[in-house]
């Protein structure tokens, strides 16, 4: 990592008179296994590198801002990135808000989120685990007719962001993923089921865990059909519920608000949620695959909270967003590695947890519709408007009891109305790849159309 410091410092010593520069430098290792039908379908290892640079020069205005990047080390073309970036600059608009994150003061978590054995265990090991989720799906039960895909895949990363105004963030990162998508059929139509077990390293991931998780979706879909229209109770379970909450982030994003993109404008201090409903960004919590030490501009990441038991009292910024709407970064800029520019939004949500499980939760509401998947989410949720339509497949709840398997349904709302109609909050939180964390949530009142 000392060399990706000492690259990054060359290169922001070149700051002349006037301008400011503010490099990102990354690099990485990938592996990717497919196992298929019993045998290895694909194996990759790829490394990657680059360098990406912000260059600000101040005009009468405001400043402008231009960006350029190379996917190499290489002094060549990290020259040729950074006289791509000052160019840019040189055309931009002026404009008030743009500015480089400044230090400000808030000490990073001291996060340990890179397990070294994603390098050191053999290639052999990875091909195994891939080879050996497949075997365990198919052999788990005799309705699994196929297996599409059997998957190992892991990364390890160090990033430095470095700036000419004080900014220094150094960050290593891995991960290991077993995944997995089984189809079953009992005579009638195939149902498919999914199934992930994911940890910082391959030690920790687990064949077992990542194959029930998608023979039992799979089987249990097994039978299913659309039911009857009705207006009922929902109960969401934790990866349902971690796709609602990420929608809900992506308008508690001080840009979106900015911009006019957020549901939420205009409404801190007001309840926009069930009093059950306390929600924050919280990337030093290590549980969270997303944890973090530092946001995408090299700020330290923190507990931001967003909503407290359903009053709405914050949004996440970034330097830009927080300076449009005159307060200060929360350290949370998001950035899409070396290449992405900075933007605010969300990366570590959780919701504070409740009381019981799924069975405790579906026992409590007892009649009703439990949401096992969503369906065309981008299509059919408006993160402006909060209109929430979307397709949905699990079970009905009947006498307190998981029954009949239900698919083709459509569940109609508004985000507004699911927020404060929100009964159950569980506390059986699933660490989830992406920027939420699930837990069981119940809904007093949505509409459910069928036959």
């Amino acid at each position: 990592m000392s060399e990706l410091v000492e690259l990054a410092q060359r290169y922001v010593d070149l700051a002349s008179g006037g301008e400011e520069i503010e490099i990102v430098v990354s690099r990485g290792v990938d592996t990717e296994v497919v196992a298929y039908d019993g045998a290895l379908e694909k194996l990759a290892v790829a490394s990657s590198a680059g360098v990406g640079f912000r260059v600000l020069i101040d005009g009468s205005g405001g400043a402008r801002i231009g960006s350029g990047w190379a996917g190499s080390l290489e002094e060549e073309a990290a020259r040729e990135a950074l006289a791509s970036a000052r160019e840019n600059a040189r055309y931009a608009t002026e404009d008030e808000f743009v500015a480089f994150a400044r230090p400000d003061g808030v000490s990073p978590a001291d996060l340990s989120l890179r397990d070294e054995s994603v390098l050191t265990t053999p290639l052999d090991d990875k091909v195994q685990m891939a080879l050996d989720l497949e075997s365990s799906v198919r052999r788990a039960d005799r309705r699994v007719r196929q297996v599409e895909s059997a998957n190992y895949t892991d990364f390890v990363s160090e990033t430095v962001v470095m700036s000419s105004v004080g900014v220094t963030a150094v960050q290593g990162r891995s991960g290991a993923y077993l995944s997995v998508s089984a189809i079953a059929n009992d005579g009638g139509d195939d149902e498919t089921g999914w199934g992930l077990s994911m940890a910082r390293g391959p030690g920790d991931v687990s064949v077992d865990r990542a194959a029930r998780d998608a023979v039992s979706r799979a089987t249990g879909m097994l039978g299913s059909a659309k039911s009857a229209t009705m207006k009922c109770p929902a109960v969401f379970d934790s990866r349902a519920a971690a796709v609602l909450l990420a929608i809900v982030g992506g308008a508690l994003s001080g840009d979106a608000v900015a911009r006019g993109r957020s549901l939420f404008e205009n409404r801190v201090g007001e309840l926009v949620a069930s009093p059950l409903i306390s929600l924050v960004d919280d990337p030093t919590d290590p549980r969270h695959f997303a944890a973090s030490s530092f946001d995408g501009e090299g700020l330290a990441c923190r507990r931001t909270e967003l909503i407290r038991q359903g009053q709405l009292v914050g949004f996440v910024y970034d330097t830009y967003a927080a300076r449009r709407a005159g307060t200060r970064s929360t350290g949370g800029a998001l950035r899409a590695g070396f290449s992405g520019s900075p933007s605010a939004g969300c990366r570590a949500l959780q919701l504070v947890t409740g009381e019981g499980d799924r069975e405790r939760i579906v026992r409590d509401v007892g009649s009703g519709i439990y949401v096992e998947s969503l369906m065309g989410v981008h299509s059919g949720v408006n993160p402006v408007s909060g209109d929430f339509s979307v397709g949905v497949a699990g079970y009905l709840i009947e006498g307190g009891q998981l029954t009949q398997p239900v698919r083709g349904m459509t569940v109609a709302s508004t985000l507004q109305r699911l927020l404060s109609d929100v009964t159950h909050v569980g506390d059986d939180v699933q660490w989830l790849p992406g920027t939420a964390a699930g837990a069981t949530l119940a809904f007093s009142n949505v509409t459910v159309s069928g036959d």
